[in-house]
């Protein structure tokens, strides 16, 4: 009340011609109040016209005023420094789950080639020619780095393709998905680059996808308003995620359920549309991978991605994302169990598994990050972070429960069993809106619904949300509220807070 006397006191003077003494405001309250009685007396005893000018000359002033005194806002302090604090191995592996590590970390960094090399079976369609190059920050296993590895990959052996507009130097990395193809529901990736041109694809010449606002013939596309972006997920401590129960998923659902109504807050796992739980014949658990939480397990996750992002084939996706058969140079599917090799260990030789089970025993290993040392304003800052409402989706933590080790078909993995994993999210699919619709629908994950990312690991992360839209990390808080989104309510509690407390809990995000 006192800004908004003082408000109409600086019009009194302007309409009597006499100065306010701005430098002598501090809590008088009862003068404010005087002049708001005298302006209101003066604006009523005049003319029509003079009542107009004075009722614009406080709407002015106020603004000004307003404007003039709005807090400030949180500032993101950026990526976190120091050590990566992830990339490598979960503690209290054994010799033998150690060494699938090490093998799916090393074929995790591998250069893929068309032909004529030990990594065969790129394209004819792809993003990239190497896992490393799209999970790299902040270290390998995790998110899109800083510098954009496509743009050279695009052009690399003498490829011919042009870079999307949408791919820039200073990043981040993103796959393309379509909306509609040919007016029909689409959603699928469509790869960015082609191997026509490429010293190791003689005679192979199919068109590049156009991406470009006009639109692509090739599909039928109409424009980028049709186009929307994944960023790749980062992959640490994906075994924890795997290893947590269905049952500590649906409990946590139904936890707290008057506060979470009282904000606005549902979310459910990813299902088929008849409304069954989307479950996996490969571990039997609730999905929870990916941006909607669409894939069903480590191994199916690595499949698609070898598939859909490197074009090559494997035993679950056995066919190219291009059939041409000028553009096929190796037998498909390219990747797959190798039995010619010997087992000389009690366990499976890790020579003998496929690329893709490779892949899934390095990310199921691999350790989540390590969240800086804790202080009592990062404390402060959790606390706010609990208070305003963001826990309920983003969940402190979820306990693993047992885990059958790689390599073995009834030894628990100690590394896997009966763990605390602070991932800081639900595995939910929630709504969030329509300013982070991609009109997208995977399984029972509709067009504005995507899984609560899991936080650790975000103090290192560069660019946010499932486009890579922003790497302002204040920017990402703020785009979780739009209409439709279960996070609305939270985010009006987090703009009541003061500077500082907002700020309390930017610098906790960062410390993850």
């Amino acid at each position: 009340m006192p800004f908004l006397a003082f408000v109409v006191s600086v019009v009194a003077a302007t309409l009597h011609g006499t100065p306010v003494g701005f430098e002598n405001r501090t809590n008088r309250l009862v003068r404010d109040l005087r002049w708001l009685n005298d302006v209101i007396s003066m604006i009523l005893k005049r003319s029509v016209l003079k009542r107009f000018h004075g009722i614009l000359a406080v709407t002015l002033l106020t603004c000004a005023c307003a404007l003039s005194q709005t807090k400030s806002t949180p500032v993101d302090p950026g990526v976190r420094g120091g050590p990566a604090g992830a990339g490598g191995p979960l503690p209290g592996l054994t010799a033998d789950e150690t060494a699938f590590f090490q093998d799916g970390q090393s074929r995790f960094g591998e250069i893929e080639v068309v032909q004529g090399g030990s990594n065969n079976g790129l394209g004819p369609r792809f993003n990239s020619n190497q896992c490393f190059s799209c999970h790299s920050q902040p270290n390998m296993g995790g998110t899109s780095p800083a510098q954009n590895a496509l743009i050279a990959v695009a052009t690399l052996s003498g490829a011919k393709n042009t870079v999307p507009w949408f791919i820039a130097p200073n990043g981040p990395v993103r796959e393309a998905r379509f909306k509609k193809s040919n007016g029909v529901p689409d959603g699928n990736v469509h790869a960015l680059f082609v191997i026509t041109g490429r010293s190791d694809a003689p005679g192979c010449n199919i068109p590049q996808f156009d991406f470009a606002p006009a639109g692509d013939p090739l599909t039928g596309q109409r424009g980028n308003r049709n186009i929307i972006f994944r960023i790749p997920t980062p992959t640490f401590g994906a075994g924890l995620i795997e290893a947590i129960p269905d049952s500590a998923i649906l409990a946590n659902q139904q936890a707290n359920p008057t506060e979470k109504r009282a904000l606005g807050i549902s979310g459910h796992p990813n299902s088929h549309l008849s409304g069954n739980v989307n479950r996996s014949a490969n571990d039997g658990t609730i999905t929870r991978f990916g941006w909607k939480a669409q894939n069903k397990s480590l191994l199916l996750f690595a499949a698609e991605a070898y598939n859909v992002e490197m074009g090559i084939s494997n035993q679950l996706f056995p066919q190219k994302r291009d059939e041409t058969p000028s553009c096929i140079f190796t037998a498909t599917p390219n990747d797959a169990l190798n039995f010619t090799t010997q087992a000389t260990t009690a366990t499976s030789n890790p020579a003998v598994i496929s690329d893709i089970e490779a892949f899934a025993n390095f990310m199921r290993m691999l350790a989540p990050p390590t969240p800086a040392p804790d202080t009592p304003s990062l404390a402060n800052g959790r606390a706010a972070f609990i208070k305003v409402g963001c826990a309920h989706c983003h969940t402190p933590s979820l306990t693993t429960g047992k885990m059958i080790a790689s390599g073995s078909s009834t030894v628990p993995s100690a590394a896997l069993s009966n763990q605390t994993a602070h991932l800081w999210s639900d595995l939910l699919v929630h709504h969030m809106g329509k300013g982070l619709a991609d009109g997208i629908t995977q399984g029972g994950a509709g067009p504005d619904e995507f899984r609560t990312a899991p936080l650790w690991g975000v103090g290192q992360r560069i660019f946010f949300l499932h486009d890579g839209r922003t790497s302002n990390l204040v920017e990402a808080v703020w785009a979780h509220k739009s209409r439709g989104s279960e996070a609305n309510r939270v985010i009006n509690h987090f703009n009541k807070l003061s500077t500082e407390e907002q700020q309390g809990i930017i610098d906790f995000l960062r410390s993850l």
